[in-house]
C-alpha cells in the first residue's frame, strides 16, 4: 500500500479581526488569500483546489456560495479550480483544513488553498443573538429561548458548584487572552484587562459577564497547504500537518452525558495525538475554542492538560506565554476575535507563525509542536490538529 503524503502549510494570511463596516466580505476574504499566496511564494495558478470556511453569510449577508464568491473575487476563477465551501458551524475552519488535508494525504492534489471568512456585524442590535443560536438545537433548544451564552452559563453553573470553582478562575482566561492580545496586531481587542475588571464586568448570562464571552467579530485568514512532493521539489520549509481527527457529539446539551463534558474534545485530541505520535507533553502551544471561558477551562481538562476539575490550578500562571504551557498567544476567541468561519483558520496562521518564530512579543520560546482545537456550538463536534515536528 502507497504511503500517504504529509501535508505542509507553506504560507498563511489573515485580515485584522473586529468591527469592519467599511469592508465586504469579498474583500476580507480577498486579502487573506493574497496574503497567503504572497506569504507562500507561489502564484495563485499553482492553487489546485479551494476549501472555503464560512457558517453565518446565508442568513446574515444573504450570500450563499461561497466556494465560488472566495474563487471569483481572489482572481483564480478563471483557471476553472473546484472550490468548496465547508459548514461547520463554528468549527468550520478546523473542518476545511482537515478535509484540504485529506485531499492531499489521498494524492488528488498538491497544493490548496483554505480561506475562512464572517461578516458578523452587519446586523442591527440583538438580531445577532438569534441570528448565532441558529448553531444550538433550533427546535429543541434556541425555539425555548435558550442562547449560545445560556447554555455556557447553565454549563458553568454546574461546573462550578460540582468542582468549587471560583469566578475568578473564569476571569483568569480573559485576562490571559487580553495580555496575549495586545501584542498581536490582527487582534479585535488590545487592551489589557485585570482580574478585577474581568470580574466586574456587565453581565450577560450569570455567572458570565462581558469578560467572559466572545465577541462579535469581523475578519478573514487564509492558508496554502501542499503536499510533501510539492515542499521537496521546490525545497519549502514548511510546517507539517502532523496529526488531525474530528469527533461529534449530540447537537443538544441535554442529550449529552453531563452539561459541561465536552466529549468531541476529548475524543478528537486523543486521536489527533495519537495519529501525530506525539505525547501531550511534547505540546508548546494551544489555541483554543473558548467562544466563552468556561470552555475555555474545561477544553484544558478534555484535551488532557489537567484532571477534571483541576483547571482552575493552570490559570494563573501555567497559562502564560511563558508558562508551562502557554494557552492562546494570539488573544485566543475572547479578544483576538471570533470571526466564525475564520477563527478556526486563524488558529492555522497563528501557529504557523509561532513555529516559524515570527510572532515578536507573544513568541513563545522554542516552540516544537502546536494543539489546535475548533469547536462547534457548545460542543456538538471538534476538530483537533497537531502542527510541527519535522
Amino acid at each position: 500500500m502507497k504511503a500517504l503524503s504529509d501535508v505542509y502549510i507553506i504560507g498563511a494570511g489573515e485580515t485584522k479581526f473586529g468591527e469592519l463596516w467599511e469592508r465586504s466580505l469579498r474583500e476580507l476574504a480577498v486579502e487573506a488569500g493574497l496574503k497567503a499566496i504572497e506569504n507562500a511564494g507561489i502564484f495563485s495558478r499553482d492553487i489546485q483546489v479551494l476549501y472555503g470556511s464560512n457558517s453565518l453569510a446565508g442568513i446574515i449577508n444573504g450570500q450563499e456560495n461561497i466556494g465560488a464568491l472566495i474563487s471569483d473575487f481572489s482572481g483564480i476563477a478563471e483557471n476553472h479550480i473546484p472550490a468548496i465551501r465547508v459548514e461547520a458551524s463554528t468549527a468550520s475552519g478546523g473542518a476545511a483544513v482537515r478535509q484540504a488535508s485529506l485531499a492531499i494525504k489521498s494524492g488528488e492534489y498538491d497544493v490548496v488553498m483554505v480561506g475562512g471568512v464572517e461578516k458578523m456585524t452587519d446586523v442591527y442590535g440583538s438580531e445577532i443573538i438569534d441570528l448565532t443560536s441558529s448553531v444550538l438545537d433550533r427546535e429543541w433548544e434556541a425555539f425555548f429561548g435558550a442562547t449560545p451564552a445560556s447554555l455556557a452559563a447553565i454549563t458553568a453553573r454546574k461546573y462550578m458548584a460540582d468542582f468549587g470553582v471560583d469566578k475568578e478562575a473564569l476571569a483568569m482566561m480573559s485576562v490571559n487572552d487580553h495580555l496575549n492580545a495586545s501584542k498581536n496586531p490582527d487582534a479585535q481587542f488590545k487592551n489589557k484587562i485585570s482580574v478585577e475588571q474581568a470580574m466586574g464586568a456587565t453581565p450577560v448570562a450569570e455567572p458570565l459577564n462581558l469578560m467572559d464571552c466572545s465577541p462579535v467579530s469581523d475578519g478573514a485568514a487564509a492558508i496554502i497547504l501542499a503536499s510533501e512532493k510539492y515542499v521537496k521539489k521546490n525545497k519549502i520549509d514548511g510546517i507539517r500537518i502532523a496529526g488531525s481527527a474530528d469527533a461529534q457529539d449530540y447537537l443538544a446539551v441535554h442529550s449529552r452525558k453531563s452539561l459541561y463534558a465536552l466529549d468531541s474534545a476529548r475524543i478528537a485530541g486523543k486521536a489527533a495525538l495519537e495519529k501525530a505520535h506525539v505525547k501531550l507533553e511534547d505540546i508548546s502551544f494551544a489555541e483554543l475554542h473558548d467562544s466563552y471561558s468556561i470552555y475555555g477551562l474545561i477544553e484544558l481538562e478534555e484535551l488532557g492538560f489537567a484532571e477534571r476539575g483541576h483547571a482552575k490550578d493552570l490559570v494563573f500562571d501555567d497559562i502564560k506565554l511563558g508558562g508551562r504551557i502557554p494557552i492562546n498567544p494570539s488573544g485566543g476567541l475572547k479578544a483576538k476575535g471570533n470571526p466564525f468561519g475564520a477563527t478556526g483558520v486563524g488558529q492555522f496562521v497563528e501557529a504557523y507563525r509561532q513555529l516559524k518564530g515570527k510572532c515578536g512579543e507573544r513568541q513563545v520560546k522554542g516552540p516544537k509542536y502546536a494543539l489546535l482545537h475548533s469547536m462547534a456550538g457548545t460542543g456538538s463536534m471538534s476538530v483537533v490538529h497537531i502542527v510541527g515536528g519535522e
